[in-house]
């Protein structure tokens, strides 16, 4: 009698050994250290100055302006309140005629 695989097995065995291997390389991985001047680098830091807090000035609207966007609003309230009453009139009207026409 032959000697039976596992090959499924075998795989994941395989696989679980280069995932380990993968995170040790991941874990134990140093940056390349380049020569960098420390004391010049610390000198730039020094340097930039805090941004000054800058104060906000909020502009109140102007009155003309308020009153321009008021008349503009009520100019075109009244064209649709005029629009409504010239759709319910004609509405009526229309019933009266079929009522008349039924008659």
């Amino acid at each position: 009698m032959g000697v039976t695989r596992l090959k499924r097995k075998a795989r994941r065995n395989k696989q679980t050994a280069a995932k380990r291997n993968n995170s040790i390389k991941q874990l134990s991985y140093q940056p390349v250290i380049k020569n960098i001047d420390k004391e010049a680098l610390k000198a730039s830091f020094g340097q930039a100055e805090a941004p000054a807090a800058k104060e906000e000035v909020v502009e109140a609207p102007v009155a003309e302006e308020v009153q321009e966007t008021v008349e503009t609003v009520e100019e075109t309230k009244e064209e649709v309140v005029a629009e409504a009453e010239t759709e319910e009139a004609t509405a009526e009207e229309a019933s009266t005629e079929e009522e008349k026409t039924e008659e």
